[in-house]
């Protein structure tokens, strides 16, 4: 699955393909797939990652995250474009104390979920629906 040139899921080869050829094994069961300077929804640039199953990535990946090196705030930028394009927002928190804002569209095959409280650098995710793995509100 695609969303303009940037995979939100799919295989090694599909990542690869897509620009996503800066990749570590972050340890023996999962791979990371990063790809810089990322222009998405007229914003940037950002960095972007890809979260593969497996030591060598053969479990591919469910979601594309994206953050801002220096800027904690950039990623909203992301999350403004889809509004004003009539994504609906929801979120997962409590109270005062917020978790992730959730944006969905009738009929689209994605969620964009972005962090509210956030430790180290806030992202922005692409995450198919199927992937249910994620909180949702």
């Amino acid at each position: 699955m695609a969303f303009g040139r940037l995979p939100i899921s799919g295989t090694l080869a599909d990542a690869i393909g897509r620009g996503f050829n800066d990749c570590f094994q972050s340890d023996a069961t999962r791979m990371r797939c990063r790809r810089h300077d990322v222009m998405f929804e007229g914003q940037g640039p950002y960095e972007a990652a890809v979260d593969l199953v497996g030591g060598d990535g053969s479990g591919g990946f469910d979601q594309v995250v994206f953050w801002h090196n220096r800027d904690q705030y950039a990623v909203y930028a992301i999350a403004d474009a889809f509004e004003r394009q009539g994504w609906q927002s929801c979120s997962t928190g409590s109270d005062d104390r917020g978790d992730q804002i959730i944006y969905t569209r009738n009929g689209a095959p994605f969620v964009v979920s972005m962090d509210l409280s956030y430790y180290g650098k806030r992202r922005l995710r692409l995450i198919p629906q199927w992937n249910r793995k994620e909180r949702r509100c």
